[in-house]
């Protein structure tokens, strides 16, 4: 306990940055999953205090997320009544406590980082895109909306322009406002003053955005802020009231069949975004810290089991609010739990000041962020590593902002392999000569994707030749490789070809190779 304290200078502030930026998205992907909009705040507080508790991961942030949206609208929309809903919730997080113990973990490691590294650019980007028309007061879609094609039938691009039709001049004037006091916060002489490391610049903006907001409204007119440019959160009256927000699941749906595929669907896509969303974070921690997969699996799977039971939308690791978390100077997971405490005591106290927080000040946090993830540095960075980096890199960021985050992330996983396929395929088999002189080398694993390159080099040998054929730096060779050779083996004598093969010195190597060694044919 005394060293998850042992940051908190560090780890409070980043808190309240996280609070801030979480409230918004909590209620955003509640409304745009048609669930009550107090279970997104329930996935939050969950997600913070809970899972918080009990990850290992350093500086991930878990809440209620926009990829699992779609699933959440169909499966309410499907099943009976909404707490059958999260009788699906709850056993969606019992399977992931199971993928947990059976170590399933793994499975992100095998994400290439030039695909890592395209999500996160394509996440910043993301946010740059969508939240720039709440900067200027149009908040006609929810706040965290991550996907292309939008319910109102515009897409990411067309709303841009959709919502200059709609500007706000008071909503302008803080989000410019709010965006210069975080790019000030940035400059050196502002960073390196020992006062100003113990205040965030989020928090700076939202207060100073508040305040402007209440000038505008003492002026009227246009400069005056409509009601939907605010935070919304649902106020109580009294306790029983608050008591009221919470739902249970209904048991007697336990033998629904479609509430045991949404269980097993909400398992599946929660596991993969939050282990690709740990793997993200991790290479962006600055004290390369590990996170262990397992363990966070199995908190991630209590989460949603907790949040299932307390009537909470489906929890994973999320990369937008985990990347506030370190990009505020985050240090440890106190800034996590803290940041859950913190939603449930604004909901509890405060509702109505928070209620007075104007959305544009919020995009401007969030757009700041966004750059932060996908500055042009990163693009050149990937340039300078060639090709094989480069466009997987690419192809990730465009497939997930014309689509969604795990589309884009298994597009970008094919175009890395291609690339990787494509290495091997050169790299596996050398083949050089000098006049009638041929040397073929096998090196690493030969797949029988080098079949045709072996077959097409060996045909074209002229006659009266000497190929050597070594096979002494080879792993493995695919039994159609091996085909290949001795087909042509059997038939170089009647070209007047002399071959000579190379052996590996160990016997097991020699027996996998399986070459046979015909007449007139000298081993080396």
């Amino acid at each position: 306990m005394k060293n998850l304290f042992r940051n908190a200078a560090a780890d409070i502030p980043s808190a309240v940055v996280v609070f801030l930026v979480a409230l918004p998205l909590c209620l955003g992907i509640a409304l745009g999953s048609g669930a009550p909009l107090f279970a997104g705040i329930i996935a939050g507080i969950v997600g913070g205090v809970v899972i918080g508790s009990l990850s290992g991961s350093n500086l991930s942030v878990a809440g209620p997320a926009a990829g699992l949206t779609a699933i959440v609208v169909v499966a309410i929309g499907k099943l009976p009544v909404y707490e059958a809903f999260l009788l699906s919730v709850v056993i969606a997080g019992v399977l992931q406590v199971v993928f947990g113990f059976i170590k399933a973990g793994i499975i992100g490691d095998y994400v290439p980082n030039s695909v890592i590294r395209g999500m996160l650019a394509a996440i910043g980007i993301i946010l740059i895109l969508k939240q720039l028309p709440h900067l200027v007061g149009y908040d006609r879609n929810f706040s965290g909306d991550e996907a292309f094609f939008q319910v109102d039938r515009k897409n990411t691009f067309s709303e841009l322009l959709y919502s200059l039709n709609f500007l706000s001049l008071g909503a302008v004037i803080i989000g410019v406002v709010s965006i210069g006091i975080l790019l000030l916060w940035d400059l050196p002489f502002i960073k390196n003053k020992a006062l100003f490391k113990f205040i965030p610049g989020p928090l700076v903006v939202v207060i100073t955005g508040t305040i402007i907001s209440i000038g505008l409204q003492r002026i009227g007119g246009h400069w005056d802020l409509a009601s939907n440019h605010f935070v919304s959160l649902p106020v109580a009256k009294d306790l029983r009231s608050f008591a009221g927000f919470f739902r249970l699941p209904d048991w007697q749906y336990l033998g629904n069949y479609h509430v045991w595929v949404t269980g097993l669907t909400i398992a599946l896509v929660a596991s993969l975004e939050t282990l690709l969303s740990i793997e993200a974070i991790d290479k962006l921690d600055p004290y390369n810290r590990i996170t262990p997969t397992d363990r966070e699996l199995k908190a991630q799977g209590l989460g949603n089991l907790i949040s299932g039971m307390l009537g909470g939308l489906p929890i994973t690791s999320v990369i937008v609010r985990s990347s506030a978390n370190l990009n505020a100077g985050a240090r440890s997971r106190l800034s996590t739990i803290t940041h859950g405490m913190l939603l449930l005591l604004s909901v509890l106290l405060i509702p109505g000041l928070l209620n007075a927080i104007p959305l544009s000040a919020l995009a401007a946090i969030l757009i700041m962020t966004g750059y932060k993830l996908a500055k042009p540095t990163l693009f050149r960075e990937f340039h300078s590593k060639g090709w094989d980096q480069f466009v997987p890199f690419v192809v990730t960021i465009i497939a997930i902002l014309l689509s969604d985050l795990l589309i884009g992330i298994l597009i970008g996983i094919g175009v890395a392999l291609f690339f990787l396929l494509r290495s091997n395929f050169r790299s596996a088999v050398m083949i050089v000569h000098d006049q009638n002189k041929y040397l073929l080398r096998f090196r690493k694993d030969v797949s029988f994707l080098n079949k045709p390159i072996v077959k097409d080099k060996l045909e074209s040998v002229p006659s009266a030749s000497y190929v050597l054929i070594d096979l002494t730096r080879a792993d493995f060779i695919d039994k159609d490789v091996v085909d290949v050779i001795n087909e042509f083996m059997h038939h170089a004598h009647l070209k007047n070809i002399r071959v000579e093969i190379r052996k590996s010195q160990y016997k097991t190597a020699h027996q996998a190779v399986g070459i046979q060694e015909n007449a007139g044919i000298k081993a080396a």
